[in-house]
């Protein structure tokens, strides 16, 4: 197959049609729906995830790094923001669809819900505490109190779900849309890439927990003498966070 033979067949239809045409609506709302959430926020999660120590921070004389909540927090945001922008474009266009783009529709709004959900949760998540707080040492997270755990069970689980349903929702689109075949291609591909970026950061044993990265791993802090929530999340002493610096950048 010739250069010209392949441009023509990833620009055509995945259904083998002749022309693709699509109202100017649904082309954005595809867009920003996609740079929602198949971009900004997953990779917001991986930010959120694995980026709490940086390789070269000084962990654990130098705490607290907050470059990881800032990024995480704008990405959230802006993603947040084209996802609203998106559901204004859809909103109320829907006649006359069919089975295949109802059930887009479905998971679709099942993906905003969630996502609206996430951004409530941040806002609820309780005080922070610890030595640092000019508040006072007592705090939600600090302490690690009922609702900073039920916070975090459900931040991390619903999140991941919005993800794997936005990933569903997205496919659906495409179907719907009978997108080229080039977008097929960039949308695995780009999930590909997320997802060995994921495997291959957790198997570094980047996750760390978030108690730790904030106060360190002294137990006289109360929420080192409690298990971390979430799976995967990984404890350091100051000799075995070295170590596991000193293997990733091998």
């Amino acid at each position: 197959m010739d250069l010209a033979a392949c441009l023509h067949w990833l620009l055509a239809p995945a259904s083998g049609a002749a022309e693709h045409h699509i109202a100017a609506w649904a082309s954005w709302h595809g867009r920003l729906m996609v740079l929602a959430w198949a971009v900004l926020l997953p990779v917001g999660v991986l930010v959120a995830r694995y980026c709490k120590v940086t390789p070269r921070q000084d962990w654990p004389r130098e705490l607290d790094n907050k470059a990881w909540w800032h990024a995480h927090r704008t990405l959230q945001y802006a993603g947040l923001a084209a996802m609203g922008a998106g559901l204004w474009l859809a909103w109320g266009r829907g006649g006359g669809a069919t089975a295949v783009a109802r059930w887009h529709a479905g998971l679709g709004l099942a993906v905003v819900a969630l996502g609206a959900l996430q951004a409530l949760g941040g806002w609820l998540r309780g005080s922070k505490g610890g030595p640092t707080d000019a508040q006072g040492l007592r705090g939600d997270h600090y302490d690690m109190t009922r609702r900073r755990i039920a916070f975090e069970v459900l931040h991390k689980g619903l999140g991941y779900l919005a993800l794997l349903l936005a990933a569903a929702t997205v496919v659906l689109g495409l179907k719907v849309a009978d997108a080229p075949r080039w977008m097929w291609a960039g949308v695995v591909l780009w999930w590909a890439v997320w997802i060995a970026a994921f495997c291959l950061l957790q198997r570094q044993g980047r996750c760390i927990d978030t108690y730790q990265a904030i106060w360190g791993p002294d137990d006289r802090h109360p929420g080192n003498r409690m298990a971390p929530v979430g799976w995967g999340v990984r404890r350091y002493d100051a000799a075995a966070f070295r170590a596991l610096l000193y293997k990733a950048r091998r």
